[in-house]
């Protein structure tokens, strides 16, 4: 919560009682009319107004209607008492309403993103690509092709952001929210008031010749935007990040001529084989995503539109990750192209030649431990991204891959907790650990994973536990070395 709506609520408070419980004088209703309507003010203007404080917002407008009627009437000397028992209901009222904003803006925190730990500042360009080579299944029109959006995150000078308009959580967080958790958007409308550390269209560093290439792929009914953390961390390190919305798959997916693709639910289907080939032809077209997005980029590091990426790429050092359906992109786009070197599932599936064939780039594969539960015979309710055919699928890829496997489960994270679900509510989704904490373990093993296997820089909090993130257990099963293999 942040200082200014503890003002409100204080001055509310306050307020109330004067008005319940003090000497009517003209002074005094003039002095608490202006604290009201200073406070709100003040709050509308620092931090924005919130559906959270719509109580305290309606009790505030309350008082200002009362006080402004006092203040038009002519003053008398005559007492009107109320009784005790009515002004404590009053009372009750005020504190009840106030403390429900108080509640919800805890809640729902404005929040402070945490800084990246490296040197780089960070900037970043939307674009929308169109691949022509294929139609979109999706589309009643058999016109229609495939359309992405992307955004492209790369290393800034930091000098370059000082004082400079920073970018913020997008609208689309609160559509994917809303259609993972049945939270309603507007509970989320929020996140827009709060910055990211990102600069839009800021000068890419010169710092080094080129920089390795990270694509990141979101969960289904999410948003490319869903793990900002980790893609600045990897950022502010040195690496060039592309973002993906996958139409249809996404929550929300806006193009710059005012259109907008929603999220299009999949069928319910009369049996589990059906759901699993259903997956497998979805994902394979959002590894056809990725690829198209790798020959965009090799395009524009010869001839860049803008001229801000050219030579900039790093090609022959690609990595992708992802989360949960993103996860499943990001293995069989490794399956189907060698020129992704490595890459992370954040608790993803196995659908498509991944299954069959294991990889031969390094991988890692993080897991939660509300989930790992559900790979016991012995439990019976299991997680609900739990698929039948994922113990087998997920033994076979990590007995069958060539090269180093890792494999951790993260307690006591839920599926979301690899997103950045634990800042936009503690309360709700950090399940009791430091929600700063929860973000910077995925973006720690994250980012130490590709440096060690893109720019080839030996990384300890690989090589097992570590006492800074004790939540992380690594499986001695499927953590191997490809000389162990």
């Amino acid at each position: 919560m942040k200082i200014v709506e503890v003002i409100v609520i204080l001055v509310i408070l306050a307020a109330a009682g004067g008005l319940l419980f003090a000497r009517k004088t003209k002074r005094l209703d003039a002095g608490m009319l202006g604290a009201v309507v200073l406070a709100v003010l003040l709050h509308g203007l620092i931090d924005h107004f919130r559906i959270q404080m719509v109580a305290a917002y309606a009790v505030a407008f309350v008082l200002i209607i009362v006080l402004v009627r006092r203040l038009l009437k002519p003053y008398d000397n005559h007492i009107r008492s109320r009784s005790l028992i009515k002004k404590s209901l009053l009372s009750l009222i005020v504190i009840a309403l106030s403390g429900f904003s108080g509640y919800a803006s805890t809640l729902l925190p404005v929040f402070t993103m945490p800084e990246p730990s490296s040197s780089y500042g960070i900037g970043t360009i939307a674009r929308h690509l169109t691949d022509e080579s294929r139609d979109e299944t999706h589309s009643e029109d058999q016109s229609d092709k495939r359309e992405l959006m992307i955004n492209v995150w790369y290393p800034v000078d930091k000098n370059n952001t000082e004082g400079a308009t920073t970018e913020h959580y997008p609208s689309e967080i609160g559509q994917a929210i809303s259609l993972v958790f049945g939270i309603p958007k507007q509970l989320f409308s929020h996140v827009t008031n709060i910055p990211t550390h990102v600069v839009e269209g800021a000068e890419l560093s010169a710092a080094e010749a080129s920089y390795p290439v990270v694509l990141f792929s979101p969960g289904i009914r999410s948003t490319r935007f869903q793990s900002m953390t980790a893609i600045e961390e990897l950022v502010s390190n040195g690496y060039i990040v592309v973002g993906m919305d996958h139409p249809f798959t996404s929550a929300k997916v806006d193009f710059p001529d005012g259109r907008s693709i929603l999220y299009d639910a999949e069928p319910v289907f009369p049996t589990v084989a059906e759901l699993y080939d259903n997956n497998i032809k979805e994902v394979a077209i959002r590894a056809a995503d990725a690829s198209f997005v790798l020959d965009t980029l090799t395009a524009w590091n010869q001839e860049d539109p803008d001229h801000k990426l050219e030579g900039k790429l790093d090609l022959s050092r690609v990595g992708i990750f992802g989360h949960s359906y993103g996860g499943a992109t990001t293995a069989e786009t490794l399956a189907q192209d060698s020129r992704f070197k490595a890459g992370i599932s954040l608790e993803g599936g196995f659908w498509g030649d991944v299954a069959r064939n294991g990889l031969k780039q390094p991988f890692m594969y993080l897991m939660t431990g509300d989930t790992a539960k559900s790979l016991d015979p012995a439990i019976k309710e299991k997680s609900y991204v739990y698929f039948e055919e994922f113990p087998s699928d997920l033994d076979s890829v990590m007995t069958k891959s060539t090269n180093d496997t890792y494999y951790m489960t993260v307690e006591p994270f839920i599926h979301q907790s690899f997103t950045d679900i634990a800042l936009l509510s503690p309360k709700l989704f950090a399940k009791g650990v430091d929600p700063v904490h929860t973000v910077d373990i995925t973006r720690s093993y994250v980012t130490a994973f590709f440096n060690q296997y893109l720019k080839n820089e030996s990384q300890p909090l690989l090589a097992g536990p570590s006492p800074d993130y004790p939540e992380v257990i690594f499986d001695p099963n499927y953590t191997k070395k490809a000389a162990a293999q």
